[in-house]
């Protein structure tokens, strides 16, 4: 196993997590974005959505539906990558047409996931607007592709890897960095 390196605590993470959440309610109460949902892509971006439901809620009242999404026949490196993938469930229980759609993933880095949820979102049907909400975005652009709402910024070096551990009333949130191998680290971000 690689060494994690802290480089965020629980009250980092909640901070930003809020941020994030005031950001998008500050749109709702302005108008810019009607009623929405919250679209978190599997595995992170599912568990960041959901905490910012909540939040969302408490700020404002507004008790956004959720639904998942995964990317994984979308993604760019299907056949090239040295593992199998594991396909998680994508449930959209709500019509998307003409549906402001909030997507939600933990880390923005090269853009590749966004374009890949961007092509999966589009099969469910077609939203009034797309926004994407991120808690860390770490910079390496490979796509053009911005973060409407973004907790914090993390500069690390190529070759690291930013962890995010949202664990809730089970334990303190994080965020790490550790050094990227594919080896070391499998395809649901976990360390092996």
């Amino acid at each position: 196993m690689t060494e994690k390196q802290l480089l965020k605590s629980d009250s980092d993470v909640k901070t930003a997590i809020a941020k994030v959440a005031a950001t998008i309610v500050n749109d709702f109460k302005q108008g810019i974005i009607d009623n929405f949902v919250l679209v978190g892509i599997q595995v992170h971006g599912v568990s960041l959505a959901k905490r910012l439901i909540i939040e969302i809620e408490q700020q404002c009242g507004h008790q956004a539906p959720l639904g998942t999404l995964d990317i994984t026949m979308y993604r760019d490196d299907i056949g090239i990558r040295r593992m199998l993938p594991i396909i998680r469930e994508t449930e959209i229980p709500f019509d998307i047409n003409d549906c402001n759609v909030i997507l939600v993933d933990d880390v923005l880095s090269s853009g590749r996931t966004i374009r890949a949820a961007l092509d999966a979102l589009n099969d469910y049907g077609r939203p009034l607007k797309i926004k994407l909400a991120a808690l860390v975005d770490r910079g390496n652009r490979e796509y053009p592709i911005t973060a409407d709402y973004c907790g914090m910024e993390l500069r690390v070096e190529n070759d690291e890897k930013i962890i995010v551990e949202l664990n809730g009333d089970e334990a303190e949130d994080s965020i790490c960095k550790a050094a990227w191998s594919n080896r070391l680290i499998a395809n649901d971000g976990t360390l092996i």
